[in-house]
């Protein structure tokens, strides 16, 4: 069976700080770019529209793959259980009927 150890399924502090920070940097500075063009307010509305819109998409669908992922797993580990006790019960002594 395959099943990652419980330390390689969770993150480092230092990773989860990192990730954190780097899209509130990404956000910040799409969003300050925007802000600082020299546009009309409702074009910059429009770009900050669709910045909003993408990063919900990009959770929505991180999300999604996350646990289309872990469906996968589980349906993997129901298997390998089933298997394991098919081999478990056998007896190749036993006279077939």
């Amino acid at each position: 069976m395959s099943k990652l150890p419980d330390a390689a399924a969770n993150h480092s502090s230092a990773w989860v700080a990192q990730t954190w920070i780097s899209f509130i940097v990404a956000f910040g500075v799409t969003a300050m770019g925007i802000w600082f063009l020299p546009i009309d307010g409702w074009m910059k509305a429009f770009l900050g529209m669709g910045l909003l819109f993408t990063v919900g998409s990009t959770f929505s669908l991180s999300k999604t793959v996350r646990d289309q992922h872990e469906a996968d797993n589980l349906r993997k580990r129901i298997d390998d259980a089933r298997v394991s006790r098919l081999i478990a019960e056998h007896d190749p002594l036993k006279p077939v009927l």
